[in-house]
């Protein structure tokens, strides 16, 4: 075959380093529209973003020649240069050091775009810690408690 052909969706949590309230409704619309920048500059596309103060929703559709983890990586570094230059105290915000990717079925899109878009409803009954827990046991993540929250 002389192309490769993918559709290679992926959910990619991550929060503000310790999970502070740094993500203001200020510049919430910039930011999302920033990180978008970030993907499409790197070939992939942005499906969805959505989150609360202290974290981040991703869905993204990715070049298959570029792996999740650096991807992440350039997202995270790009963005909080951007917002401590832009909108806020200078070296203030930060990610966390990890994230949480899991892959997305075409079939489950629509229903993952529509909980993405409801983080504020979704989180009225369940705090981010708990929302996490259940995507990493949902897909038989293994992950130790003392080195999730770090």
């Amino acid at each position: 075959m002389a192309d490769s052909l993918t559709n290679l969706l992926y959910h990619i949590v991550f929060s503000t380093k310790n999970r502070e309230p740094l993500i203001r409704e200020a510049f919430r619309d910039e930011l999302e529209k920033y990180i978008a920048g970030i993907i499409r500059n790197e070939g992939g596309i942005l499906l969805g973003i959505g989150g609360r103060p202290d974290h981040l929703h991703l869905i993204a559709k990715l070049r298959p020649d570029r792996s999740v983890a650096e991807m992440v990586r350039l997202i995270k570094a790009n963005s909080s240069k951007w917002v401590n230059e832009h909108h806020g105290e200078p070296g203030r915000f930060a990610w966390q050091s990890g994230y949480g990717a899991f892959s997305v079925s075409q079939s489950q899109l629509d229903a993952l775009r529509a909980y993405v878009a409801n983080q504020a409803e979704h989180h009225r009954v369940r705090s981010f810690q708990e929302e996490y827990r259940e995507f990493l046991i949902k897909h038989d993540i293994e992950f130790d408690e003392r080195y999730l929250w770090g």
